[in-house]
């Protein structure tokens, strides 16, 4: 083994192996050492900027689930925007559970929108699943708020996927859309613009969802 894999078994939490397991019914088990994530984030921020964090970087694939989610953590940690896009292009290929795509959240790509929505096109463009569902996740992020446009919930209504782990993050955005631009996304669920389960799922989601009210509620069950 190598030291990294070495250091993630001494933190190995049996437990929430197990729990963990259960979550990701794409990832093979045996892959899984069961680190909690702020252990694995602290790991990151220790090797940050080393010469051996370097190295693991560039050693794809990984064999591990932890290993992956150590490579998103230290993603995480570039401070510099092009460096960072390009991890991300190295990495998301090799991307293969909706936990590691989900947890990972650079903080620098928020501070640049326009060269961000280049590179979300770029990505819902790509083949891998977890590129497309990392994409929709930045759209839904930093694009719901001050910086929202029609344009983006139509984009996302525009892409066609039999990829269960695509089209669950396309149902999330809408369903916090909903609670971000209500009037607006509506006719996406009023007028059926989504297909037969993301339509359903959309609306499961923001009925589940503190951030809609009783009122918009009661409109979306009528909508079923």
């Amino acid at each position: 083994m190598t030291p990294i894999q070495v250091a993630l078994f001494d933190m190995q939490d049996p437990v929430y192996r197990e729990f963990q397991c259960k979550l990701m019914p794409t990832v093979d088990p045996k892959t899984v050492i069961g680190v909690r994530t702020p252990v694995c984030r602290r790991m990151a921020r220790s090797l940050s900027k080393s010469a051996e964090a370097d190295a693991f970087m560039h050693a794809l694939p990984h064999v591990y689930y932890e290993e992956n989610n150590l490579h998103a953590f230290l993603i995480e940690g570039i401070g510099d925007y092009d460096a960072c896009v390009d991890a991300l292009n190295a990495f998301l290929p090799f991307v293969d559970n909706w936990a590691t795509c989900d947890s990972m959240n650079p903080s620098v790509l928020g501070r640049h929108k326009t060269s961000l929505l280049l590179d979300i096109e770029r990505w819902l463009s790509s083949p891998h699943v977890y590129a497309v569902r990392f994409a929709i996740k930045l759209l839904m992020t930093h694009f719901l708020d001050e910086d929202f446009a029609l344009a983006y919930p139509r984009r996302v209504a525009a892409i066609v996927s039999e990829e269960y782990y695509i089209n669950m993050m396309i149902s999330w955005y809408f369903a916090t859309a909903l609670a971000k631009q209500y009037d607006t996304i509506l006719p996406y669920l009023s007028e059926h613009r989504l297909s037969p389960w993301i339509h359903q799922k959309t609306i499961q989601k923001a009925i589940e969802s503190y951030r809609i009210t009783d009122v918009q509620k009661k409109e979306l069950k009528a909508l079923r």
